[in-house]
């Protein structure tokens, strides 16, 4: 319990991989939908990780069948991903 208030502080805070295992905290708590909102926020702060994590959970759906979301969600991973990495260089 204290751990999942100190992740959602530093989430809030900006913190990439707070957000990332908050996301991926949600997924084991069989919450995908808050998961991938997580993740998908932690892979447009430029969080590779997260992206590749996206990627797994989308491959991980469509063979177990657990309400995948769609393709468009890692690619819009992938695009905001991409963009947080070009505003750094």
């Amino acid at each position: 319990k204290k751990r999942l208030y100190h992740l959602e502080e530093a989430s809030i805070g900006g913190h990439l991989v707070a957000r990332r295992n908050l996301g991926i905290d949600e997924l084991s708590n069989g919450r995908l939908e808050r998961s991938v909102k997580h993740l998908l926020i932690a892979a447009n702060l430029g969080d590779t990780e997260a992206v590749e994590f996206l990627k797994e959970v989308h491959e991980m759906g469509q063979e177990y069948e657990m309400g995948a979301f769609g393709i468009d969600v890692c690619d819009a991973a992938v695009r905001g991903y991409q963009a947080a990495v070009d505003a750094t260089k």
